[in-house]
């Protein structure tokens, strides 16, 4: 088994993601990866880059490509920001209100009716963000002021009497999700920082309580997934599901909320501690430790149940390395470089040209045929990381023979 060599010891990682994303993948996705006939982004593209046909184009994916672009305007790395722009208030006219009734539909179909009605928590927290950075970007006091519309809607549309939201209306089941409140907390934290409106980060406070009472599991330190109507988890102790690319996103908001926030004495090192454990346990019960590459699933007691590995928790976990090695001092030197070179290996081979697997199995071999447009907020993030913040990798930390010596392990662990 052979794979791709890495970048010399010259070659940085802010260099090599520089090349990657500024230079094929953000170009990519708003050429190919747009439909300017619509003036809305695909959802997914095949491996030569053809867009894939879809039944329906989902809100959540639209609204994580704006708020993308947006970014990467800002940051001064790539601007496509007129076309975002032109998308953000295209969305507006086909998903709000269009059936009536308020909020955001789910999916459009192809032919720009609704395709699906349902009202998703999921879905509204990324159009939030999607406001958030186009403010940021415009100043237009109309997206502040829609973002705040679509906030107290989501209050009325979402409305649970013991704490957090609904997931959706109408339901799919009975269960209750944390994902979709992680979102809104990310979404809230952005608002709060973009507008410099003080109602988001009160907003946000809940959510927080809810993540270090409900959500956390106090034996394990692991964010559990699942819960029923009164926000206890969905099965006995040691057999819910965790996955560690969600406990490398709560630490790093938790520490956002931190920072945000300003607070101080016994609430600060709650939060502190609550976030170090969730970076923690997902490393050593999360990661496999040859390669270091974070699985999909484990139980809150670290038993692995899903050994296939996507390529959003990679990059949740490079952002997270990337801001403690530069704010924290810690020492990542030996997993960041890892995994950064891991991930232009395999999930992000030169062949794509900008273009990515999504998701590999423990073989570490392709288990999708498309490459999805919903990736690229994850990896956009980690990015921004590698590009600005992350100190310059010296050197690899191992030789291509010693990574392919932890592929191999990792191949052959159970």
């Amino acid at each position: 088994m052979s794979t791709t060599s890495g970048p010399s010891s010259s070659i940085t990682m802010q260099a090599q993601w520089r090349k990657w994303l500024i230079g094929r993948a953000l170009p990519l996705w708003s050429d190919a990866g747009f439909d300017s006939s619509c003036h809305l982004y695909h959802e997914r593209l095949g491996w030569d880059a053809s867009p894939v046909p879809m039944k329906q184009l989902r809100l959540m994916v639209q609204a994580r490509q704006v708020a993308t672009y947006c970014r990467a305007a800002i940051d001064g790395f790539y601007d496509r920001s007129a076309q975002a722009v032109r998308c953000l208030d295209e969305i507006e006219r086909l998903y709000r209100h269009c059936d009536g009734a308020p909020g955001w539909i789910f999916s459009l179909a192809s032919d720009g009716r609704p395709a699906s009605r349902v009202r998703d928590l999921y879905a509204h927290a990324f159009i939030l963000f999607a406001y958030a950075w186009a403010y940021k970007l415009t100043a237009e006091t109309r997206y502040r002021t829609i973002a705040r519309e679509t906030m107290d809607e989501i209050h009325t549309i979402f409305a649970a009497g013991n704490g957090g939201f609904r997931d959706s209306l109408p339901p799919a089941d009975s269960l209750r999700r944390q994902n979709p409140h992680m979102h809104m907390l990310e979404a809230c934290l952005t608002l709060s920082e973009t507008t410099g409106d003080a109602f988001y980060l009160n907003q946000a406070r809940p959510l927080v309580s809810l993540a270090l009472e409900r959500f956390i599991d106090a034996r394990s330190g692991m964010v559990r997934e699942f819960f029923d109507a009164e926000w206890v988890a969905a099965l006995p102790p040691g057999r819910n599901r965790a996955e560690p690319g969600h406990l490398f996103e709560w630490s790093w908001l938790l520490h956002e909320y931190s920072r945000l926030s300003g607070c101080t004495g016994a609430e600060s090192m709650r939060i502190a501690a609550a976030a170090d454990r969730l970076f923690a346990s997902g490393v050593t019960a999360g990661c496999h430790p040859g390669t270091g590459l974070a699985f999909d699933a484990v139980t809150e007691d670290g038993i692995v149940i899903e050994h296939s590995t996507r390529i959003w928790p990679q990059t949740e976990l490079m952002r997270l390395l990337g801001r403690k090695q530069a704010h924290d001092g810690v020492e990542a030197t030996s997993m960041l470089p890892q995994i950064s070179g891991l991930f232009f290996e395999r999930y992000a081979p030169d062949h794509l040209a900008g273009g990515w697997i999504d998701r590999l199995d423990q073989q570490l071999r392709p288990m999708v045929d498309h490459m999805p447009a919903s990736s690229l907020y994850h990896i956009y993030g980690a990015g921004r990381e590698m590009m600005t913040r992350a100190p310059e990798a010296r050197q690899w930390n191992a030789s291509p023979q010693s990574r392919q010596a932890n592929v191999e392990t990792f191949i052959s662990t159970p």
